[in-house]
C-alpha cells in the first residue's frame, strides 16, 4: 500500500507509514488489484448519509490511462448514492479538473455553490 503512494508521490502518506494505516483502517475504501498488486485505490470518509468526503484516488503511474480511476471512483459513488453530498478537493492542474468534471463533480467557485476552506497539518 506505501509503494501505491510512494509511485504518485505522495509522501506525506509514506512518512508516517503508521498514520496512513490507521487512517485507512478508519475509512471506506475500494482496492484496484492485478494479480495480488494493489494498483489503485479510491478513499473516503462518510457517515453514510449525508456526506462523503473523497480523500484518496491514485492509481500506480504504470496503470494509468487504463480507466481504473475512473472505474474506481464510479463504483464508490454507486456504493454511496445515497449520500446527499460528495466533496473532494484536488490539486489546480488542468487534468485533475477534466477528470473529476467528466465523472460529474462541479468546481466549487465563491460566486457558484459555496467556499471550500482547508486548514492542512500533515506538515506542522
Amino acid at each position: 500500500m506505501l509503494d501505491l503512494y510512494q509511485s504518485v508521490d505522495w509522501l506525506a502518506y509514506v512518512q508516517q507509514p503508521q498514520t496512513t494505516i490507521e487512517a485507512l483502517n478508519n475509512s471506506v475504501v475500494l482496492w484496484a488489484v492485478d494479480n495480488q498488486r494493489l494498483v489503485g485505490l479510491c478513499r473516503g470518509i462518510t457517515d453514510s448519509k449525508t456526506v462523503l468526503y473523497v480523500q484518496d484516488i491514485l492509481v500506480d503511474p504504470t496503470y494509468q490511462g487504463q480507466h481504473i480511476g475512473t472505474e474506481l471512483v464510479n463504483k464508490f459513488l454507486k456504493k454511496h448514492q445515497n449520500v446527499g453530498q460528495t466533496i473532494l478537493i484536488t490539486d489546480p492542474e488542468d487534468k485533475t479538473l477534466a477528470f473529476y468534471q467528466s465523472l460529474g463533480f462541479q468546481e466549487v467557485k465563491p460566486s457558484g455553490y459555496g467556499r471550500a476552506f482547508v486548514m492542512d497539518r500533515r506538515f506542522n
